[in-house]
């Protein structure tokens, strides 16, 4: 009975069927190829990007010192702050209660001020050290991005 069904069909046709499906044979085996190309390149990528996320790590391991270093160092400034503030507010109300006693007591108050003074001198000295740091922390960091590109 199939022999029936398939002596109607005209020859031509049957090559015809033959010849698209080779065309779409050549055409899959093409987009398997072109597939097979972009997971390489992704592979090759993935690759790259493995390299350079290892990079960045080690290179942050390198800096992770520094860091530590610039944090404790500006713990000690905000400490010495404090303590600057509150010798301010205790000189203050010195100042008040000297205000009403004999002049004599101002060279006091102006021992007082000359000691902040120099104290204040070398605050500013050690804040120019912390900025001269992170400024050379800051290059440091902008040679190692320019390596990482």
């Amino acid at each position: 009975m199939s022999e029936e069904i398939t002596r109607g069909l005209p020859q031509d046709g049957v090559e015809r069927i033959l010849a698209r499906l080779d065309s779409i044979d050549a055409r899959l085996d093409n987009i398997e190829n072109r597939i097979t190309n972009v997971e390489n390149r992704l592979s090759a990528l993935e690759g790259r990007v493995n390299a350079l996320e290892d990079k960045v790590d080690r290179r942050l391991q390198e800096t992770r010192p520094i860091w530590e270093q610039v944090l404790v160092r500006l713990d000690g400034v905000e400490s010495r702050f404090g303590g600057v503030e509150s010798g301010f507010v205790g000189l203050e109300s010195r100042v008040q209660r000297l205000e009403g006693e004999v002049s004599g007591l101002r060279e006091e108050v102006r021992t007082g001020f000359h000691s902040i003074e120099r104290y204040l001198l070398k605050l500013s000295g050690d804040v120019m050290d912390v900025r001269a740091d992170q400024r050379e922390l800051e290059k440091h960091m902008d040679e190692l991005e320019t390596k990482t590109t």
